[in-house]
């Protein structure tokens, strides 16, 4: 009698495939819900804080005054947003290496300064005028990098000279008037302040917007799944890009019901959707998160530090320059203040209250659209309640005070599990 086990028959690799899909789908909701739990306990909570504080601010000043949250406001807010909100953008890949820009506000009030004196004194052509300060950005970024990497400067010390003398150049070229007008016709005036999408375009970009989330969550999980790690559940991924519909239908639906959206501020979420992507997809973004982690052991693995801090500077000066050709379009026109009072600090404060660790490593782009959000929220909100500038410098350092404590304590709870 032939007692030898027969053989297992092996599965297609289909059936295997298939198999993997139903157990990701059967077990990866409770899953996520416990991986989520397994995250907050351990300290990395993410943007949570930043939203449940912009659901209370919302609620408060809605309680105080109805038009903080009537459609008009939210217009007027979401302009307001986009270009302080891309400045921060660069700050957010400064943070993640653990440096920081303190020039950004002077290199936005420089590149309106060009764009006034090209476009309006000089009278060249409109897009020459945009991308030279785009060029300058370019310059400012490397040289920082240069004096960084090459002797060893640090960041805060260049970038502070940068600061003193980007802004010198500033008031040289605006000279003794102090301000150049814009065209309220011209194209950067108009993007600026008068062009927003048709009702029929926005709800089309809403459905493509996701459409791309769901396809490229469900890339992402099939590979974890074909390298057999653990993946989200598919119909997780669905049942997100279907609230992802409703929800931005919503909104969409609701700013129609004044001007609608802002080509300006569809304009600065395309620029957070490619910087997300980027640092998300591909190496460059695990590399720029490996530097700020630890950047000896980054080198060690191979990867090209100096590489990554030349384009870490160099996209920082170019969206401040970005961003400051979007400001001056909002004011129609450039001014020795421009870049000046509290963009620096609001654009540095935005990246941390939105979530991104001064110590480096931490952070993703959708935290300066948290961050911004909720600086632009607590200016509106003080504003309607005709309160004192005053008051809104100390609620914002109060949060961003707020912001960093818990940044720490999550630092020390990852730690503390071994997960940092």
């Amino acid at each position: 009698m032939n007692l030898r086990p027969r053989p297992r028959a092996v599965p297609e690799t289909g059936m295997l495939d298939r198999q993997d899909e139903r157990l990701s789908t059967a077990t990866g909701l409770a899953g996520e819900s416990r991986q989520l739990w397994r995250r907050v306990r351990t300290g990395d909570i993410g943007s949570l804080p930043v939203i449940i504080g912009l659901i209370l601010i919302a609620v408060v000043f809605q309680s105080l005054n109805p038009l903080f949250l009537s459609s008009v406001n939210l217009v007027n807010l979401m302009l307001d947003s986009a270009a302080v909100g891309t400045i921060a953008v660069g700050v957010v890949l400064i943070l993640l290496l653990a440096q920081i820009d303190l020039s950004i506000g002077s290199v936005s009030g420089f590149a309106a300064a060009i764009l006034a004196v090209t476009f309006v004194q000089l009278q060249w052509p409109l897009w020459l005028s945009l991308l030279l300060p785009v060029v300058m950005g370019v310059i400012v970024g490397y040289i920082y990098s240069f004096l960084f990497l090459h002797f060893g400067v640090p960041s805060f010390v260049s970038t502070l000279g940068g600061l003193l003398a980007i802004f010198g150049f500033q008031l040289f070229i605006l000279g003794t008037n102090g301000s150049i007008n814009l065209p309220f016709d011209s194209l950067i005036v108009r993007f600026a302040q008068k062009m927003f999408l048709a009702p029929v375009t926005a709800y089309v970009l809403v459905v493509l917007i996701a459409a791309g989330y769901v396809a490229v969550a469900l890339s992402a999980a099939r590979k974890r799944v074909r390298a057999d790690l653990s993946a989200p559940s598919y119909l997780g991924i669905w049942i997100k890009g279907a609230l992802l519909v409703v929800i931005l239908g919503f909104i969409t639906w609701y700013l129609n019901l004044s001007r609608g959206v802002a080509v300006m501020f569809v304009v600065f979420l395309a620029i957070i959707a490619v910087v997300a992507y980027a640092l998300k997809r591909t190496q460059w973004g695990r590399a720029m998160y490996a530097i700020g982690g630890n950047v000896e052991a980054a080198r060690r693995a191979g990867i090209r530090v100096n590489r990554v801090y030349l384009s870490a500077f160099i996209l920082s000066s170019v969206l401040a320059a970005v961003g400051g050709l979007f400001a001056a379009g909002r004011l129609a026109a450039a001014t020795l203040s421009s870049g000046t009072n509290d963009v620096n600090l609001d654009a540095i404060a935005a990246a941390v209250i939105g979530g991104t660790s001064l110590f480096g490593g931490r952070g993703n782009a959708q935290s300066a659209l948290l961050g911004i959000l909720v600086i632009e929220a607590i200016a509106s909100g003080l504003n309607l309640l005709n309160l004192d500038s005053s008051i809104r410098f100390m609620v914002t350092g109060g949060v961003l005070i707020v912001a960093v404590v818990v940044d720490s304590l999550s630092r020390r709870s990852r730690a503390a599990h071994g997960t940092a």
